[in-house]
């Protein structure tokens, strides 16, 4: 593989990346069609005591299991009941607006990390689940489910209690019980308490719903996730929902995500850096996930109505149609996190519950491990040394570095050997011009009898590929660099902005609709990566202009990597000048002559002359 080919291959590789980001720059996504949501208005708190009736001992009969989306929660009008509590982790809203969680504040983590953007600073908390959308452990199903949607709450010694009896003689009890580590537990209770058979429809117990982290965040990364307990899970992100295309290639903007038959281990709707993770103690049938606008906020990305509106993905764990008999009852529980996406926290919770729930970080399959072991790394380097995160970045770079520099150093030397040897494969494609499978069979044997191998100089690239992968992966979403600051950058999770330059956001891809951002760090990258290129010996036979081309291939990567998290690409200029230093060193020391012969006997001008 030639340098040609390895940069088409890393720029396919970096093209897919952001292919998401491309698509939807090109195609913004239309806005779904105006229609219901499950938005939650003010209701009035009534309060009712209906003895529970005793429990049958023979199981529930499920009717059905045809899966029919069911029917909103009722908008309600009115005074709206409400209970706070607060712990460590977080203060927790209850509503007798659909008897469920209304909000989790998270209190140790800011909902926006403003940067340079001190305007966008807030005191608040970040804020899982919406307002907009139906609370937590809703039941979405028709009135004989939910009725009028209002219970009654009432606090308990470490919870909260929601009750209802509807019409129909179906009683329901929600317990919530808050705990340690970002968890609270809950537990549904469904008791028919009249005298004849009650049936109930398929229902949709909500358990939460993903929204942006603030007003500059696309949702490129905002979705659900769920897991089977076999496979990897799986993820729908916004660019899934909001369909998009590219030049006659379209597709409509998707409604509805369903998955699982019987196996749902957990689901999770998440962001970026934080997920509310639902964990039934007994699979679910299936899970369900929609897409509902949000309110524009005052500022930011989403503020221009020339950008997609907000959204949320409200995610549900679908059970079946059933059947309960006079005095029986229809218990589940489950198990909820919500938090921050901390490893070591959700691996404490994954170990708990034993479902992997740790999954949820985005580290399943090979490029996950290098993701896992970098995260990890990072974190002892910064505990251990006592070092911001941003020389922790630089350290693992370094660690890195050394530990690839024989396999680099090894690729240089033959790199040097090649550029000597360029002037006989010059003459061998001379030769065979006119017979290009005899010129390769030729150039193979020369490379032989000089003891060079072309493909080494592929090695190293190949090799660092899945660590590159891995540490974009991590980057992408350790909370620890969340609001970590390195000189001018105070977001290592985004953009090193130093400042806006107003009237240029018409620029493709690089402006927003403030301005064109001044991002330095990408610069330098650019720069070093420049250098590097100005210094790397050119392929044997490549003609001039594709060497100039490849020379300058690192500007292509500018309109890239411009705006991708300051992190990575602090950890990119530092890898190219270790890669600069190395090269220069391993040029130094190195012989400049290849071993063993440097020329074709049949190609010397005494050869020719006895022919």
């Amino acid at each position: 593989m030639d340098r040609k080919s390895i940069f088409i291959a890393i720029a396919c590789l970096v093209l897919l990346m952001v292919w998401s980001n491309l698509v939807n720059k090109i195609y913004p996504p239309k806005p779904l069609p105006p229609g219901d949501t499950n938005a939650v208005a003010t209701a009035a708190a009534t309060v009712t005591n209906q003895a529970a009736a005793t429990t049958s001992t023979s199981p529930p009969t499920v009717t059905s299991t045809n899966l029919t989306a069911p029917k909103a929660l009722p908008v309600f009008h009115g005074e709206e009941q409400t209970i706070t509590l607060v712990n460590t982790n977080a203060r927790f809203t209850f509503t007798s607006a659909g008897g469920g969680l209304k909000t989790i504040e998270l209190l140790s983590f800011p909902e926006t990390v403003p940067g340079w953007r001190k305007h966008l600073a807030s005191t608040n908390g970040v804020i899982l689940n919406t307002r907009e959308a139906a609370p937590v452990l809703s039941v979405l199903a028709d009135e004989s489910v939910h009725g009028d949607g209002v219970f009654a709450l009432t606090e308990t010694a470490n919870g909260v209690r929601a009750e209802k009896t509807l019409p129909n003689g179906l009683h329901i009890v929600k317990e919530f019980r808050l705990s340690t580590n970002y968890l609270f537990h809950t537990t549904v209770r469904l008791e028919n308490s009249s005298s004849n058979a009650l049936t109930l429809p398929t229902q949709e117990w909500v358990t939460g719903t993903s929204v942006p982290m603030g007003p500059d965040d696309h949702g490129d990364v905002q979705g659900v996730m769920w897991y089977d307990g076999k496979s990897s899970p799986e993820q729908k992100e916004r660019p899934w929902f909001d369909g998009g295309g590219i030049l006659f290639w379209k597709s409509p903007p998707r409604t509805e995500f369903r998955a699982g038959q019987s196996n749902v281990v957990w689901v999770a709707a998440q962001n970026q850096f934080f997920t509310l993770v639902a964990m039934p103690a007994t699979h679910a049938v299936s899970v369900v996930s929609r897409p509902i606008e949000l309110p524009r906020p005052a500022h930011g990305w989403a503020s221009d109505t020339n950008n997609p509106v907000p959204k949320g993905f409200q995610t549900a764990l679908v059970y079946p149609a059933v059947t309960l008999a006079p005095g029986q009852s229809l218990e589940r529980q489950i198990h909820f996190f919500a938090g921050p996406k901390e490893y070591r926290t959700l691996a404490r919770v994954a170990d708990r519950f034993q479902n992997s729930s740790d999954l949820v970080m985005g580290y399943g399959g090979f490029l996950g491990f290098f993701s896992k072991a970098l995260l990890l790394g990072m974190n002892w380097v910064h505990h251990a040394l006592h070092v911001p995160y941003g020389w922790a970045i630089i350290v693992i770079t370094v660690v890195i570095k050394v530990l690839f520099w024989p396999l680099t150093a090894a690729s240089t030397r033959s790199a040097k050997r090649m550029q000597a040897l360029a002037p006989q494969i010059a003459a061998l494609k001379e030769k065979y011009k006119d017979d290009p499978q005899k010129f390769s069979a030729k150039q193979w044997e020369f490379w032989k009898k000089n003891k060079v191998n072309p493909m080494s100089g592929c090695l190293p690239m190949l090799v660092q590929l899945p660590v590159f992968f891995g540490l974009y992966g991590m980057i992408r979403t350790a909370i620890e660099l969340r609001g970590a600051s390195f000189l001018w950058a105070l977001d290592l999770s985004q953009p090193d902005t130093l400042y806006i330059i107003p009237g240029l956001n018409f620029i493709p891809f690089l402006g927003t609709p403030e301005g064109l951002p001044l991002n330095l760090l990408p610069i330098i990258y650019i720069a070093t990566a420049l250098w590097q290129s100005h210094l790397t010996p050119a392929s044997p036979g490549m003609d001039p202009a594709q060497q100039k081309m490849m020379r300058w291939m690192p500007l292509m990567f500018l309109v890239i990597l411009y705006n991708f998290s300051s992190g990575l690409a602090l950890y990119m200029t530092v890898n190219n000048l270790l890669t600069i230093l190395q090269t220069k060193l391993t040029k130094t020391l190195a012989p400049a002559t290849p071993a063993g012969p440097a020329t074709v006997p049949a190609l010397t001008p005494a050869s020719k002359k006895k022919k």
